[in-house]
């Protein structure tokens, strides 16, 4: 089995007297999907923030492929292989659908615009976004600003910019968000096709359970910043403890 790409250890943070994310140690592999839930202000959010930067612990530690990044800034983060789609998109709102995704690629590789360019790398750059874009289903809108695009578009765009990042990590919090019935199968579909790809590590905040048995390898669950369950879904989901703070649902209202 291999080694963790992703380990947090006694990982904290405090806002005044109230701790947000309590001492959670936990670790991740490649080729698996790991679904992060709880009920609202469980910390899910937070410990997201955490891992890719956003926040800094008040105490704990996170590693990437053995190495300490705690003390990394956001964007060193991404560069060492943590990508991070949000609740809200992240886009540039003027610049077109393509524009967006070529940006992408030239992130990952270093590249900023440049009249030394040779006209073929620009061509390379630009096929690549396009292939991204017809994985995404937005081939046909590749020309459209990308605020002219409907909310679900807009996620997915999110996704094709995220995918040409080439993260090792990839973390998706609630992808679905404000989506339709109709436009959240595309989003889960994209979500399915990385998956596939046994070297990559999966991260998903969500709390839609039909998403959740479809997607997930392994369920963790947080409770007021704590850690309280760890394992395959079906078991997970089957604790009293899980039942009750995430589902509602109480031994004795059950036998009921």
């Amino acid at each position: 089995m291999p080694g963790p790409s992703l380990h947090t250890e006694n990982l904290t943070i405090r806002f005044g007297g109230h701790t947000a994310v309590d001492n959670v140690t936990c670790a991740f592999r490649p080729g698996e999907l790991t679904v992060i839930v709880g009920p609202n202000g469980a910390g899910k959010t937070t410990w997201f923030n955490l891992v890719s930067g956003q926040l800094r612990p008040s105490e704990g530690r996170i590693f990437k492929d053995g190495q300490d990044i705690t003390g990394l800034a956001p964007s060193a983060r991404a560069k060492a292989g943590i990508g991070r789609a949000f609740q809200l998109t992240n886009l540039f709102p003027r610049l077109s659908v393509l524009e967006n995704v070529r940006l992408a690629v030239q992130a990952r590789q270093g590249a900023g615009p440049s009249i030394m360019r040779r006209a073929a790398a620009l061509h390379d750059v630009r096929a690549e976004a396009a292939r991204h874009l017809e994985s995404a289903r937005l081939a046909a809108v590749a020309d459209y600003p990308a605020a002219a695009l409907p909310h679900g578009d807009q996620r997915k765009l999110e996704v094709a910019m995220l995918v040409a990042m080439q993260p090792d990590i990839y973390m998706f919090d609630e992808p679905t968000a404000g989506m339709s019935v109709d436009e959240a199968p595309a989003i889960l579909d994209l979500i399915a096709e990385i998956k596939k790809d046994t070297s990559k590590t999966v991260l998903l905040v969500e709390h839609k359970m039909d998403v959740v048995r479809a997607l997930a390898d392994r369920i963790v669950v947080l409770h007021n910043g704590e850690l309280v369950a760890d394992g395959k879904p079906d078991e997970v989901m089957a604790l009293d403890i899980v039942r009750e703070i995430y589902l509602g649902v109480g031994a004795d209202e059950e036998a009921a």
